[in-house]
């Protein structure tokens, strides 16, 4: 029953975004098939609301906040009608309309930014089941992992990773440099950061195991699901197009460490119970 629901909505929302496109781009076409009595500017002031309804259909898709969802729908709806007032001219309104129409679209923008703000970026589905260990990394949109080198030096990277029950997924590519290190040596740290990486929170201690098969697809998936943008669509494209360089791309599953304590920061030589 839910995937005829996804399909519906996926439905609607593209036959609204084709219907506003069309409005928009061939005011007249539209209205002799509509039978509409033909007004240049009431015709593209459809289209705008209809491209802000389709968005709003298929980010319901992908994005978990009805906040967000909706005042992104009326973000793009916004844009499209400020962008018919000023196409149109003096059949389009006032100047004062067009600029109270600006207005409302800056404030969705606005209010957009700062829900986006108070979601740490991340506008996708997370699970509602994870375990103590992980859950201060649920809707953690970027960690710092560290790895270590033969000789036991650690070396941190900015990466994204989703949580599932006692489990936290990341992806990588066959020839980065961590991917050979976590082939050495499965022990990793783990703590929020920045976008840059720079540690914001607590450090845990974890082993990474590389998946294959199901796990892996469950992976790809927990994190598509979680950042449905980044890596739904660029992370994967970047690794395609980049195939020949840095090889397939590579999914590690991260459990937590056989002594590993939350909150408390180690090195490699701390970590209990992993053979190097």
């Amino acid at each position: 029953m839910r995937r005829i629901v996804r399909i519906l909505v996926a439905l609607l929302g593209l036959a609204a975004m084709v219907i506003g496109v069309w409005a928009l781009v061939a005011p007249s076409s539209f209205s002799s098939a509509v039978d509409f009595p033909p007004s240049e500017h009431f015709v593209h002031d459809v289209g705008a609301f209809q491209l802000g309804i389709g968005t709003t259909l298929l980010l319901a898709l992908i994005w978990s906040d009805a906040l967000a969802v909706a005042l992104a729908g009326y973000l793009v709806g916004g844009v499209a009608h400020t962008v018919s007032h000023v196409v149109d001219g003096d059949v389009g309104g006032s100047a004062v309309q067009t600029w109270l129409v600006l207005l409302l679209a800056v404030l969705s923008l606005v209010a957009l930014v700062f829900r986006l703000r108070e979601l740490g970026w991340v506008i996708g589905y997370v699970s509602p089941s994870a375990a103590p260990f992980w859950s201060g990394f649920v809707r953690q949109k970027t960690v710092v992992l560290t790895t270590y080198k033969r000789d036991g030096t650690a070396v941190p990277t900015p990466v994204s990773i989703a949580v599932v029950g006692e489990r936290a997924y990341m992806r990588s590519f066959e020839k980065a440099w961590k991917t050979v290190r976590l082939r050495n040596d499965p022990r990793v740290t783990v703590a929020p950061s920045s976008a840059l990486g720079k540690p914001t929170g607590a450090t845990v201690q974890a082993v990474a195991r590389r998946l294959s098969g199901a796990e892996y697809r469950a992976a790809s998936r927990a994190l598509r699901r979680k950042q449905p943008l980044l890596h739904g669509v660029l992370v994967p494209l970047t690794h395609r197009l980049g195939r020949r360089k840095t090889g397939h791309t590579v999914h590690f599953e991260l459990t937590p460490a056989p002594t590993a304590v939350p909150g408390t920061v180690t090195g490699a030589a701390d970590v209990q119970g992993v053979r190097r």
